[in-house]
Order: C-alpha cells, then sequence, then structure tokens
C-alpha cells in the first residue's frame, strides 16, 4: 500500500463496513488517520473495526442510517467527540435500488434511492462542513459514480441520485473553498463489491467488464487510492473536480 501521510487526520466513512468504504478506511488506516466507521449493519462494522485493528490508530464505529438527518447530526457529533474532530469525510454510503424502466418505477422505490444516494450524502457534506470549519480546513470526498455523468438503462433513480452528487460537491466545493474546505466527487466504474457481485449473474459481469477500455472490472483499492489522494495535503490545491476511475469506461 502506499501512505497517504495521513498521521494525526480524524477521517469519517459511510458505508465503512464493506466495499469501497472499508477499502477506503483501511487505506486512509494504514495512512495515519483515525476512523470512524459508519453503517447500517453491526455485524459488519465490528468485523471491519477488528480488520482495522493492526492499524496504530484509533477506530470506532456508529450505527447510522444516512436518509435521516438527525442521525446523521448525533453520528457526527459523536464522532467529532470521540475523535476529537474531523478532517476528512468520505460520503459512500449507497444502494442499488431495484432495476427497472422510468415508466415503471414505484414512488416508493424512486424515494428511497433519492434518499439514500443523494439526501443522505447532502445530510453527511453538510454535517462534515459544520465540524470542518470549527478548524478551516478539511477536505470531502462524495461518492458518485460513472452513472453521474452518463446514463444507465433501468436505473433512473440511481442515475438521477448520482448526477446529483457531481453537482451537489461542485456548488458545495465553490461555496465553501474560501473556509479551506475542499469538496470532490470520485466516480468508480463497475467495481467488484458486494452490491455488485451479490447482485449480479457471471454473465452479466462479463458484459460489463467488456464495457470497460481495460476489459475488467475494478477493486476497490483502486478506487481508495484515489480518495485517500484527495483527502490528503497532496490534494491542497484541487477542489469542485470530479474525477472517475473507471478503466475506461467514460472513454466510448
Amino acid at each position: 500500500m502506499i501512505n497517504y501521510q495521513l498521521n494525526n487526520k480524524k477521517a469519517m466513512v459511510t458505508g465503512g463496513a464493506s466495499g469501497i468504504g472499508l477499502a477506503c478506511a483501511e487505506l486512509m488506516a494504514f495512512s495515519g488517520a483515525d476512523i470512524a466507521l459508519w453503517d447500517l449493519h453491526d455485524e459488519a462494522l465490528e468485523k471491519a473495526k477488528q480488520s482495522l485493528s493492526k492499524y496504530a490508530v484509533k477506530c470506532i464505529t456508529i450505527k447510522v442510517d444516512v436518509g435521516n438527518p438527525e442521525a446523521v447530526k448525533a453520528a457526527m457529533d459523536e464522532t467529532v467527540k470521540q475523535l476529537g474532530g474531523l478532517d476528512i469525510a468520505v460520503n459512500n454510503a449507497g444502494i442499488g435500488g431495484p432495476s427497472c424502466k422510468s415508466g415503471d418505477y414505484t414512488t416508493a422505490d424512486w424515494l428511497n434511492v433519492i434518499n439514500v444516494n443523494l439526501n443522505g450524502v447532502f445530510y453527511c457534506q453538510r454535517e462534515a462542513i459544520a465540524a470542518m470549519r470549527k478548524n478551516a480546513s478539511g477536505s470531502i470526498v462524495n461518492m458518485a459514480s460513472i452513472l453521474g455523468q452518463v446514463a444507465f438503462e433501468g436505473s433512473p433513480a440511481y442515475v438521477s441520485a448520482k448526477h446529483g452528487v457531481v453537482g451537489m460537491s461542485k456548488t458545495a466545493a465553490i461555496e465553501h473553498a474560501e473556509e479551506g474546505i475542499r469538496i470532490n466527487s470520485v466516480g468508480p466504474g463497475f467495481i467488484h463489491t458486494p452490491l455488485v457481485d451479490d447482485h449480479l449473474s457471471a454473465d452479466v459481469l462479463a458484459i460489463l467488464a467488456e464495457k470497460h477500455a481495460m476489459k475488467r472490472l475494478g477493486k476497490p483499492e483502486e478506487v481508495a487510492h484515489l480518495v485517500a489522494w484527495l483527502a490528503s495535503d497532496a490534494a491542497s490545491f484541487v477542489t469542485a473536480s470530479y474525477y472517475p476511475v473507471d478503466g475506461g469506461y467514460l472513454a466510448y
């Protein structure tokens, strides 16, 4: 692993118990950051915490529904209290939603995906900004997707939410740049995570791999390296941007 020199930094990661979120947390812990793992699943949180115990950093876990603004505020208050501040926020939690055409998408499914994937990122970003203002510094990385740039049949709510994350991140970055807070979004291609591997057949995964110039799906740690760099002081002049990590998907 590469050390991104995050010693004494305080970081929180939503959806931090598995997949891309856990990979981000592990790389930042390896780089010296104290970590708050946010997730909905107690057992996965405990397992993730144990996996980070090999690093000489503090790691706490908080069970939270990012689609609940009051719960997000309480989680942030607890994070700041236990870690002693906040320097890095990785807003990664998300759900896929059903595969269904726009004309047949139910209101309940639409609202659920939008609430987690867009509203949830907004709530977490808002509380992170409030925490970072105290030190006039910080880096927020919002997890968008390649589908924050292009369409994908059967995923109208997911695509809409991820497009929204990109625009929301750029807007907030401009608004808070003079306060020392950097905000960027990251657009993974199709990555081998539980969200992808557990819900798609081998045949579908093979088809998706062909849509990437590198003819494969990505790995969580490949996304984590971009996130850790954006979180680090090496990216001190980087804000209000969208960064794909997509194996060439968007080049077609």
